[in-house]
């Protein structure tokens, strides 16, 4: 059973930066596909960002694209993903959740089997 835990979030000004850590465990990290979701009160969960299991490919959503970064690191079994650049409406739970690498990386959440617990990001105005 793979266990996901992130962290790294926190409250930031707007146009500071975080960058949020995500920890896997109970399997082998480099067979899966990770992936960033966040999810704002009141708003169905959303991607930000995914990235294939050898970090060859990525996937931003146009809100995020040129602002945030995906990265891993398979030694580390850590997903990574640096935020620039925030804006108020970036506030929401951000979660990170992974699945078994197949020929297309997923970019919605019913692609995805495993996920974290949240960390929560909030910017102020």
């Amino acid at each position: 059973q793979v266990q996901l835990v992130e962290s790294g979030g926190g409250l930031v000004q707007a146009g500071g930066s975080l960058r949020l850590s995500c920890v896997a465990s109970g399997g082998t990290f480099s067979n899966y596909a990770m992936g960033w979701f966040r999810q704002a009160p009141g708003k169905e969960r959303e991607i930000v960002a995914a990235i294939s299991r050898s970090g060859g490919g990525t996937y931003y959503a146009d809100s995020v694209e040129g602002r945030f970064t995906i990265s891993r690191d398979n030694a580390k079994n850590t997903a990574y993903l640096q935020m620039n650049s925030l804006k108020p409406e970036d506030t929401a739970v951000y979660y990170c959740a992974s699945h078994l690498s197949r020929l297309r990386l997923g970019v919605i959440k019913e692609d995805y089997d495993y996920w974290g617990q949240g960390t929560q990001v909030t910017v102020s105005s």
